[in-house]
C-alpha cells in the first residue's frame, strides 16, 4: 500500500485559503465530503466554510457568528428525490433553525428554505443526525423554574424525530414525534435501519452504564452494555411508554452493577454497527442487535488525553488514524491489514468513490491509498499463515506465566514455538502445489502433512465452497449455504467447545434456522424407525459436545445460549414433536457415562427436562400445545419431581382421565413416588367430585403402609371450607360422603399388615414355641 497524492488543493476554489484554514487545525472542529466528492466543509468556532471544485464554479456558501449567538451542531447532506444521485445541505443550529441549501452548477450555493426543528423556543439542540428521510436530534428543555436538584435536571433532555422532505416545491417538514422525554443528554447516531444513542460524557453517573439503540421502523428500544451485551428490548406501542424511567424500570437493579462506559471515540461503520474506542485502545463493533465483539487493539496501551481518534470504514475496512499512524485492519476478522507511519501532522478522512481506497485531507492535499489486491495475487498463504500464527499467540498467551505480551513478531523470530512454524510451513506446501511445482518439505513435515492431509482438504472444500457462494446466482445461493452451514457445524463439534466456538454457533442459528436444523439432525444422524421412536446414532463425542454447558459467566454473554438450548429451539421451531424424544434419547445417553449424583455431567447442574423446559419458556406467545409440549417434558424425564409437576398440571388443566393414567403408569416407578401421587390424588378426592368415575382405578394404587387412619387424617385435612353450618342431609351433591370412601378403607382393613406379613411364616409353623436349639458340650 502506497501513498498517492490525487489533489494538491489548486483545483478548489479559493485553494490558498482552504490550505490556510488546513494549517489552523486547533481551529477546525470538523471536516466533511460532499456525497460526489465536489465540496469540502470546514466547520470552525466561528464559520461554517464551503469550498467547491472549479469544474462546478459557483457562488460560495459561508456562514458565522459570534458568542453568545448558537453555533451549528450538524451539518447533513440529504438525498434529494429531484434527481438521481442528488442532494442538500441541511445546517441545524443549536436554538433548532435549520438552512437546507443546494448547490446549481454555475450558480452556486442557494437557500432553499430556513425552518424551526424544535417546538419549543427554549429548546437547546446538542446532537443530530439523519436517518433515512427523517431527521434524529436530542434537545434540552430547561424546567422553567430554578431547581437545586441536580438528579431532576439531569433527565432534562428529550430525543425527537422529524421527517424532512425535499421536493420540487421545496421544503416540508412532518410533525415532531417523541422518541424518549424525561432522558438524560445523548449523541445520536443513524446507521441505515437504526439510531444508535451515546451517552454525553459529563452525563449522569447512573445512565452512562449502557447504550440505547432504537429501530423506528419497529418502535423498538434496545439496551444493551458493551460489557454484558444485549440486555432488554422493549416496543413503544404510545408517547405514553416514551419515558426514560419506565424503559428502564425492568432493568434498574440489573444495569446498577455494571462499570461505567469506556467510551473515547464512536462512528457509525458502514455495515450499521457501532465502532467504540476505549480509553484503552480497544476497537469492538456493536451490533444493532445490542451484540458486542471485539475487532482490535491498537499498540501503546492507555490513549494520550488530547490525542484525537478518527474511526471511517470503507467496505469491510476500518481504517483508524491515533498519533500519526494509520491502521488498516478487517472488521470481520480483527486482522490488521496495514500499518502506515503517516508524514502529515492532521488528517481527516473524506468520502471514497470505492470501497478498494481510502482518502485523506491534510494541509498539502488529498491523498488516496489503495490496498485492492496486487496483480500478483497467486500466493494465498499470507492471510492463512498470518491466522496460523496470531492464533498461536492467543493459545500460548494464555497458558504462559510471564505478564509480557507475546506477538507474531516474537513468534516468529523466537524460535521457541515450532509448531506454528510447522502448520505454515505446510500451508504453504499445500496451497502452493496445485500452482506452482512443490518443493520439498522435511522428513517430519512430510510425516505431519500426511497426518493432516485430511484436514487440509476439508479446508480447501470449505474455501472452494465459499467462493461458490460468492460467484453463485441467487437461484443456487440457498443450496450453497445449506451445504457451507452443514459443513460449519460438522466441523465445531469435532473441535473443542469454547466460548468462540459457541458465540460462532449462536451466530449460525440465528442466521441461517433452517439450514443449521438439518445439519444438526445429519451430524447427531436423528431419524424414526419402523416403530415411529426417534433414534440417533451420534458418537459420543459428539453427544458430549450437545450436553458441554460452559461456566455461569459464559452464558448470557451477548444472549449466548448452549448448544443443547439451540438444539431445542430449533426442534421447537421445525419438529416440535420430537423435542421429548429427543431430551429422552439425551438422558438415557447421559445415564449410561455418568452416574446419576455426578456433578461431572450435564445432569450434576441443572437437569435436562429443565433446560428444555427453559427454552420453551423464552417463547414469545404460550398456547394450549406449548401446555402439552410441557407436560410431555416433565414426563419423559421420569423423575419424581417432574411427574408430580407434571401431575399437577393436569390438575389444573382438570384433564382427569390423563391424570389418572400418569397415575397409573408412574406409580409403579418407585414406592415413594407411588405414595406421593395416591396423597396427591386422594386430597383432589375430598375437595371435589371430578374423580368419582375413577375410584375403582384410583384405590388399587393406595399404598401398603397408608392405614385407615393415614387416609381419614388426609381426606379431613383437604375438605373444602364451607360458609355454612354443616348438616346431615345436604341437597348438594358435590360432598364427600362416607359411601365414597367405604371401598377403600374395607381394601386397607382388610389387607394384611406389614408386621402380619413379617410374622406370617413364624405363625403358619407346625410346632409352636419353635423347638429349643442343641446344647454345645
Amino acid at each position: 500500500m502506497k501513498l498517492r497524492q490525487v489533489s494538491d488543493l489548486s483545483d478548489f476554489s479559493r485553494g490558498h485559503w482552504l490550505r490556510e484554514l488546513l494549517c489552523r487545525g486547533e481551529e477546525l472542529s470538523r471536516v466533511q465530503s460532499s456525497p460526489d466528492g465536489q465540496h469540502l466543509l470546514l466547520l470552525q468556532k466561528s464559520r461554517v466554510v464551503a469550498f467547491q471544485r472549479h469544474s462546478i464554479a459557483g457562488a460560495d456558501l459561508e456562514r458565522s457568528w459570534q458568542p453568545p449567538q448558537p453555533a451549528p451542531v450538524g451539518l447533513l447532506f440529504l438525498q434529494s428525490p429531484a434527481a438521481p444521485g442528488s442532494w442538500v445541505l441541511a445546517v441545524v443550529w443549536e436554538h433548532g433553525r435549520t438552512e437546507v441549501w443546494h448547490f446549481v452548477v454555475a450558480v452556486g450555493w442557494q437557500l432553499l428554505q430556513t425552518l424551526e426543528l424544535c417546538q419549543g423556543a427554549r429548546a437547546r439542540v446538542v446532537s443530530v443526525c439523519s436517518q433515512g428521510a427523517s431527521l434524529v436530534w436530542c434537545e434540552e428543555r430547561p424546567p422553567l423554574g430554578a431547581h437545586s436538584d441536580m438528579s431532576k435536571c439531569a433527565f432534562r433532555f428529550c430525543v425527537c424525530a422529524r421527517a424532512l422532505e425535499v421536493g420540487e416545491q421545496g421544503v416540508r417538514l412532518g410533525a415532531v414525534r417523541i422518541v424518549l422525554h424525561n432522558s438524560p443528554e445523548y449523541r445520536v447516531l443513524a446507521s441505515p435501519q437504526h439510531v444508535f444513542l451515546v451517552p454525553a460524557a459529563a452525563g449522569f453517573a447512573t445512565t452512562s452504564k449502557f447504550l440505547l439503540i432504537w429501530h423506528p421502523e419497529k418502535a423498538e428500544f434496545i439496551i444493551t452494555a458493551p460489557s454484558a451485551g444485549f440486555i432488554h428490548s422493549k416496543v413503544l406501542r404510545s408517547s405514553s411508554e416514551s419515558d426514560f424511567r419506565k424503559l428502564l424500570l425492568g432493568s434498574v437493579g440489573l444495569l446498577s452493577g455494571f462499570a461505567p462506559l469506556d467510551i473515547r471515540t464512536s462512528a457509525v461503520s458502514n455495515s450499521g454497527g457501532l465502532l467504540l474506542v476505549s480509553t484503552e485502545g480497544s476497537v469492538s463493533m456493536v451490533e444493532p442487535d445490542g451484540t458486542q465483539r471485539h475487532i482490535f487493539d491498537l499498540e501503546g496501551g492507555p490513549l494520550a488525553q488530547g490525542s484525537p481518534v478518527q474511526l471511517k470504514t470503507f467496505g469491510s475496512i476500518l481504517a483508524c488514524v491515533l498519533a500519526g499512524v494509520l491502521y488498516l485492519i478487517n472488521q470481520n476478522s480483527g486482522r490488521l491489514v496495514e500499518k502506515e507511519v503517516l508524514s502529515m501532522k492532521e488528517v481527516h478522512f473524506l468520502e471514497s468513490q470505492g470501497e478498494d481506497s481510502i482518502q485523506l485531507l491534510s494541509q498539502t492535499g488529498i491523498y488516496c491509498f489503495s490496498f485492492s489486491k496486487p496483480e500478483d495475487s497467486s500466493r494465498p498463504e499470507p492471510c492463512l499463515v498470518e491466522m496460523v500464527f496470531e492464533e498461536a499467540c492467543r493459545y500460548y498467551q494464555r497458558r504462559s506465566l510471564s505478564s509480557s505480551k507475546l506477538t507474531v513478531e516474537k513468534l516468529k523470530k523466537g524460535g521457541a514455538f515450532q509448531a506454528p512454524v510447522v502448520l505454515a510451513a505446510i500451508l504453504q506446501h499445500s496451497l502452493h502445489q496445485k500452482q506452482k511445482p512443490a518443493q520439498g518439505l522435511q522428513d517430519t513435515y512430510a510425516k505431519l502433512l500426511s497426518t493432516v492431509s485430511l484436514e487440509l482438504q476439508s479446508y480447501m472444500s470449505l474455501e472452494l465452497l465459499k467462493a461458490c457462494v460468492v460467484c453463485a446466482p441467487e437461484s443456487e445461493v440457498e443450496s450453497y449455504c445449506k451445504e457451507l452451514v452443514e459443513q460449519e457445524v460438522s466441523r465445531i463439534l469435532q473441535s473443542d467447545m469454547d466460548k468462540d466456538n459457541l458465540a460462532y454457533l449462536n451466530s449460525v442459528f440465528a442466521s441461517f434456522p433452517k439450514a443449521a436444523w438439518k445439519a444438526i439432525r445429519s451430524c447427531l444422524q436423528l431419524q424414526q424407525n419402523g416403530d415411529g421412536l426417534l433414534v440417533a446414532r451420534a458418537t459420543p463425542e459428539v453427544w458430549k459436545k450437545v450436553l458441554c454447558q460452559p461456566q455461569l459467566e459464559e452464558v448470557g454473554q451477548n444472549g449466548m445460549v448452549p448448544l443443547f438450548e439451540l438444539i431445542c429451539a430449533s426442534f421447537l421451531r421445525f419438529k416440535p414433536k420430537w423435542l421429548p424424544s429427543f431430551v429422552e434419547l439425551t438422558q438415557q445417553y447421559v445415564s449410561s457415562s455418568w452416574s446419576y449424583s455426578s456433578k461431572e455431567g450435564p445432569e450434576g447442574r441443572v437437569p435436562l427436562y429443565k433446560r428444555a423446559l427453559g427454552v420453551l419458556a423464552r417463547k414469545n406467545k404460550h398456547g394450549e400445545a406449548d401446555d402439552e409440549m410441557e407436560l410431555e417434558l416433565l414426563l419423559c424425564s421420569k423423575r419424581p419431581k417432574a411427574v408430580l409437576q407434571a401431575l399437577h398440571l393436569l390438575i389444573r388443566l382438570k384433564q382427569w382421565q390423563r391424570v389418572v393414567e400418569v397415575a397409573e403408569k408412574f406409580s409403579k416407578l418407585s414406592p415413594l413416588l407411588n405414595k406421593e401421587i395416591f396423597i396427591t390424588l386422594l386430597a383432589e378426592f375430598a375437595q371435589h367430585r371430578e374423580l368419582d368415575p375413577y375410584l375403582d382405578r384410583l384405590w388399587p394404587l393406595c399404598p401398603a403402609e397408608l392405614t385407615a387412619s393415614d387416609i381419614l387424617t388426609t381426606v379431613l385435612q383437604h375438605l373444602p371450607h364451607s360458609q355454612e353450618d354443616p348438616v346431615p342431609f345436604s341437597s348438594e351433591g358435590n360432598q364427600l360422603t362416607v359411601g365414597l370412601l367405604k371401598p377403600l378403607l374395607q381394601r386397607v382393613v382388610q389387607r394384611p399388615s406389614v408386621q402380619d406379613e413379617m410374622y406370617s411364616d413364624a405363625l403358619q409353623s407346625t410346632t409352636f414355641p419353635p423347638p429349643t436349639p442343641p446344647r454345645e458340650h
